[in-house]
């Protein structure tokens, strides 16, 4: 009898081993700001970005991927618990800490026997919890000779350029410090294409020669937005050119010019030698053309183009590095590869950079999937998804039960090929990130298959509707405007329906 019992428990522990090596790894590689349109599997007028095609080729590109709160560190704290902002804690970037110590995706994976592991940018005010193994940059991060804040306390300036080190980060675990008998998710989170777009030295030189098309929005008159008029995110007027250009010269000043000049500081003098090489010629050139209006919006946004699409140079070579790591270790086939940002980003749509407002070119973002063995399905995902969905599906495609109180939907039937008939038609957005940089008034809103309604609050009262249909763009704002009485109303009742359901009583708090 014991003997039998005995041959039970050893073929129940068995089936346990093999259902854990069964069990998929996960590589979730995230960017900061970077938009769809400078990726040429969503876009191609702008850049090619082969390696992040790759991931697209073969597997699923989500074409409406979206975000719950466009801005870097609640959207981390939105992808990491599943839940949207005012119920994990992290509502924005000036007044919030994130507590680690809730319920993560990463500590329920790690619990359940996987090693977990982040690198690179964490920004959440915070140290990591839930982790095997983390290393990340303080705030925002700096592109050349970063400093990173390792598990041990210390803070350790690594000399390189920032994508490529956390690259290199995340490839040793893989290869020499996980447990290899169990399985894997590793978080590769990288600053690029965040502000100030300082590209690595040999990439300089790219992107001189083009000309990029200008949005057909870049002189965008905000008539009948009044929250458009008032914020700070326009190239024209609030695009530093001596920070975010890097036009800096001794004579110049501007309100950012400390800042830029403490990045330029920790390159060693190699680094520098090639920086002025490049710039220094161009800024003699725009002092001594004085440029002004037009011809100096137009040459700023050339400017903003070609710098951020160099970071996207690199940020792509990285990943394809990860792709062949994966490939040439056999990792391919039982691993999930996600590739998203944390929203999307302006370029020049609209006259802007940054995001935060609920409009579309900062509302999406991109996301990609490349499936382990057992998932078919490949092309494009229509659904409506959202960053909250990302904690359900990861722990799904683990094995592990989706506490009740994560608000995200697991996009395993999605990913399975299935088109589920109560999927979601529609979205939930909250920002409330105001006064702070960009000035951009806190707003929540509903967006369904063809449209949109956005109420601004705080200190103004503005509502704004948008038919996406006939007005993809989002200039006329169609609230109040005789015959969309019945859409307002469904709008409304379903902006409702979605607060109630999140448990976002806004209306009764204003």
């Amino acid at each position: 009898m014991k003997r039998e019992m005995g041959g039970v428990l050893l073929m129940t522990a068995m089936s346990s081993f093999a259902q854990q090596a069964e069990r998929p790894n996960i590589v979730f590689i995230m960017t900061d700001d970077h938009t769809a349109q400078m990726m040429s599997c969503y876009d191609r007028r702008y850049i090619e970005t082969p390696n992040l095609d790759r991931i697209a080729n073969d597997g699923l590109r989500f074409t409406n991927s979206y975000v719950a709160n466009s801005l870097s560190g609640p959207s981390r704290a939105c992808l990491l618990t599943g839940k949207h902002s005012h119920k994990n804690g992290f509502t924005d970037n000036t007044t919030c800490v994130f507590d680690a110590s809730q319920q993560t995706f990463p500590a329920l994976l790690q619990q359940a026997g996987y090693q977990t592991a982040i690198f690179g940018k964490w920004h959440l005010e915070s140290l990591p919890q839930g982790f095997n193994k983390w290393e990340i940059v303080p705030g925002q991060g700096d592109y050349y000779n970063p400093d990173f804040i390792e598990m041990n306390g210390d803070t350790v300036q690594v000399k390189g350029y920032l994508t490529n080190l956390i690259t290199d980060k995340s490839i040793h675990w893989m290869e020499h410090e996980r447990d290899k008998a169990k399985p894997f998710c590793i978080m590769i989170h990288h600053k690029a294409i965040h502000r100030n777009w300082m590209a690595n030295t040999p990439e300089l030189q790219l992107y001189e020669d083009k000309v990029f098309p200008l949005p057909e929005t870049f002189y965008d008159d905000y008539a009948g937005r009044v929250a458009a008029q008032q914020q700070e995110m326009s190239i024209i007027k609030d695009m530093d050119v001596l920070y975010d250009l890097k036009m800096n010269r001794a004579d110049k000043t501007s309100r950012l010019k400390e800042r830029y000049e403490s990045y330029y500081g920790r390159m060693n003098a190699e680094e520098k030698a090639a920086w002025d090489a490049f710039y220094d010629p161009i800024i003699r050139d725009f002092y001594d053309r004085n440029l002004t209006g037009k011809e100096l919006a137009e040459w700023k946004f050339q400017r903003y183009m070609r710098d951020y699409a160099k970071v996207v140079k690199s940020l792509d070579d990285n990943v394809g590095r990860v792709l062949d790591y994966l490939t040439e270790k056999g990792l391919d086939k039982n691993t999930l590869v996600v590739y998203t940002s944390d929203q999307g980003f302006y370029m020049g749509e609209h006259g802007w950079f940054d995001k935060r407002f609920m409009y579309e070119e900062s509302f999406r973002t991109p996301l990609l999937m490349r499936l382990p063995e057992g998932f078919d399905r490949k092309g494009d995902v229509s659904e409506m998804v959202q960053n909250i969905d990302y904690a359900p599906t990861f722990l799904e495609m683990a094995g592990v039960k989706v506490p009740a109180d994560i608000q995200g939907v697991s996009l395993v039937p999605l990913l399975r090929g299935k088109h589920p008939k109560n999927w979601r038609k529609s979205l939930y957005y909250h920002f409330y990130e105001y006064p702070a940089e960009h000035s951009v008034k806190r707003h929540y809103g509903v967006r369904n298959d063809r449209y949109k309604l956005i109420h601004f609050y705080n200190d103004i009262d503005q509502w704004e509707l948008y038919d996406l249909q006939n007005d993809p763009h989002e200039l006329h704002n169609i609230y109040g405007q005789p015959g969309t009485e019945k859409i307002t109303k469904k709008m409304m009742k379903e902006l409702h329906k979605l607060q109630k359901q999140y448990d976002d009583p806004i209306e009764s708090k204003l």
